[in-house]
């Protein structure tokens, strides 16, 4: 990663002669292993930080402008407080805009302010690139004012920030990226708005995310597809009722409910129900270190996703499938939004390089290159400098 407080002093210095970076903090990506396609805003997930990050570094202006730099673009952006708000052209430096807001919201004096941003976080590919750069910026602001503001209070307010931008919410990231710790695995309950830690009992195995390099096309509309399915099938299944949950049923239940359901939509809840019990034992498994039950949940886990939820494709589907066959891989699996993206390998040392080889015939069946991270759980958002 680039040295951030030295590019940020030569952005600056000749720009308004107040260069030197009082605050940097850095907050990392994120991956999750299990239960990313949930229940909407009632989800359950096996998670962890990863150590890719996100380093923002802020100093004060001498005049009102707020200017953005994103070092690893070469990219610059300016605003005021007055004129804080999304803009579609501003790409990047919104996602900054949403830690801005939750200090100028709470009467902090945001007046002129320099941004440099820069991570080694693979973006677009479902490991919360932008969600860190909210949670890095909001970090370098809780510095830079001295800001008594606890991880819950800033979660909370970075969460109604982000609907007010973008309308949407990602509290999980924010969960994490706060609350993460190195070598562990996070249980993380949307409900509750709680994490339990569980320490990595994978200290003999690496961890691999394989960017399948697969364009993905319209998977928004897909996905919206598939949320509409689930709330069909739980107001169908609760009759209505309200404060019901995909929790308050277990996956019997769906079955006996078959006549109740169209099939479409059956399956997707199903995949629901049984991905939030995979959650609890997989949490189970880690505490008793059981690796041939973990493996088992990873494998129900994707099929699952490929079967009932249909958010694999082909190229991910091969990914995964070659890398079971290969001994010392205990479990891989899709993880992101789908249609593509990125699966994730937990193997052991001896495994890695059989696991490259099968790359090779990847690219000559498919046409595309991948291209793989080794990651490790990283701890969470943290001040680097001030």
């Amino acid at each position: 990663m680039l040295d951030i407080g030295l590019v940020h002093r030569k952005e600056y210095e000749l720009d308004d002669g107040r260069s030197e970076p009082v605050v940097i903090a850095e907050a990392p990506g994120r991956i999750h292993f299990l239960g990313e396609h949930g229940e909407p805003k009632a989800g359950l997930y096996l998670s962890a930080a990863i150590d890719r990050q996100v380093r923002v570094a802020v100093s004060l202006r001498k005049d009102n402008s707020i200017r953005f730099y994103a070092a690893d673009l070469g990219e610059r952006k300016r605003t005021t407080l007055i004129n804080l708000k999304y803009k579609r052209e501003d790409r990047w430096a919104n996602f900054i805009k949403v830690a801005i807001h939750v200090f100028a919201e709470r009467g902090y004096p945001v007046k002129g302010l320099n941004f440099t941003v820069s991570g080694s976080i693979p973006q677009q590919v479902g490991l919360a690139s932008s969600s860190a750069i909210e949670a890095a910026s909001a970090a370098a602001l809780r510095g830079f004012f001295q800001a008594n503001i606890h991880d819950r209070d800033l979660v909370h307010s970075l969460t109604v920030s982000q609907n007010l931008f973008f309308g949407k919410s990602t509290l999980v990231d924010y969960l994490i990226a706060f609350q993460a710790r190195k070598n562990q695995f996070l249980i993380v309950d949307e409900v509750r708005s709680e994490v339990k830690k569980i320490k990595s009992p994978l200290a003999k195995y690496r961890i691999l995310i394989m960017d399948s390099r697969v364009p993905r096309v319209e998977v928004d509309e897909e996905l919206k597809q598939r949320r509409g399915d689930i709330k069909k099938g739980l107001e169908i299944l609760s009759h209505g009722k309200e404060g019901t949950s995909f929790r308050d049923f277990a996956a019997e239940d769906l079955v006996e409910s078959m006549g109740d359901l169209p099939e479409e939509i059956r399956r997707r809840c199903m995949h629901v129900v049984q991905e939030t019990q995979r959650v609890f034992d997989a949490e189970a498994a880690f505490r008793e270190q059981d690796f041939p039950a973990l493996s088992r949940i990873i494998t129900h886990s994707h099929e699952s996703l490929r079967d009932l939820f249909e958010v694999s494709c082909p190229e991910i589907d091969w990914l995964v499938k070659r890398a079971q066959e290969i001994d010392g891989v205990l479990g891989s699996r899709m993880t992101g939004q789908g249609f593509g993206g990125c699966t994730y390998t937990i193997l052991r040392e001896e495994a890695v390089e059989e696991y490259k080889k099968r790359l090779e015939d990847y690219e000559r069946i498919f046409g595309f290159h991948p291209v793989f991270y080794e990651v490790r759980p990283a701890t969470g958002t943290r001040i680097v400098r001030g």
